[in-house]
């Protein structure tokens, strides 16, 4: 079980818990299909998860989980090493 982040919203665990279940790089068009959110809000919200250091920008507009991501979702990571995103 992980930690709540209070800046985070309920969409950024299923954007997370995608990326854990699927090692691949995909855009937030792709990502949004798959996880049934509006497009413009997963993006937004990949930005912000990028930002934090849980989500890594590798090409222009394709996203991938980080270390911190990982470590995140496996409950190592004190939530007080997050930034605040918003």
């Amino acid at each position: 079980m992980v930690d709540r982040v209070p800046w985070m919203a309920p969409v950024d665990y299923e954007i997370m818990l995608f990326f854990d279940e699927h090692a691949i790089q995909v855009s937030p068009r792709v990502l949004a299909a798959n996880i049934e959110y509006d497009r413009q809000y997963v993006s937004k919200r990949c930005r912000i998860l990028s930002e934090s250091g849980l989500l890594e920008a590798v090409d222009t507009g394709l996203y991938q989980l980080t270390e911190t991501g990982e470590e995140y979702l496996e409950g190592e990571l004190d939530v007080s090493e997050l930034g605040t995103s918003e």
